[in-house]
């Protein structure tokens, strides 16, 4: 099940640092270390965490406790532009950045299955693949010094 909060103000480094604590976490251990976490982005990755807890259980009619964060994407958002006033009437410009966060929920066996299907894909691309060696047909000839002095000389 997903969710996605968009345009929140938060830098995305700030935010991305709490999706790094909880990326791969079990739901309910997800929820404690965000609510343990004293951070302005925690708070908000626990709301959106909520929303995807909602939306699987009404939506899909499915056990949020026991699922996952399969994803947690941070994405960098438009930007406030804002300036600081300077000596002389000038004006030194900053931008405080908004972020998108998009939060994807899944069960643990299903990650296990997703990365057998991309190995599978992986393992039929390889024996079909050839190496660049084996598909040229030309030779590579060394010079002797021979030829090489003999150039020189007719020069």
């Amino acid at each position: 099940m997903k969710a996605h909060a968009h345009s929140l103000r938060i830098a995305p480094k700030k935010a991305n640092l709490i999706a790094k604590l909880v990326r791969g976490m079990v739901v309910a251990d997800a929820m404690e270390a965000l609510r343990k976490t004293h951070k302005k982005g925690a708070r908000m990755v626990e709301l959106l965490l909520r929303s995807a807890i909602a939306n699987a259980s009404h939506n899909d009619k499915q056990d949020a406790q026991t699922m996952v964060i399969r994803t947690i994407i941070v994405n960098q958002g438009t930007a406030y532009r804002r300036g600081m006033p300077m000596a002389r009437g000038r004006q030194r410009p900053f931008r405080k950045f908004l972020s998108h966060i998009d939060l994807e929920l899944g069960f643990a066996g299903d990650e296990k299955i997703e990365k057998s299907k991309k190995n599978k894909k992986i393992e039929k691309a390889s024996p079909e693949a050839k190496s660049p060696v084996e598909d040229s047909g030309a030779k590579v000839t060394k010079k002797t010094k021979a030829t090489s002095s003999s150039s020189s000389q007719s020069s």
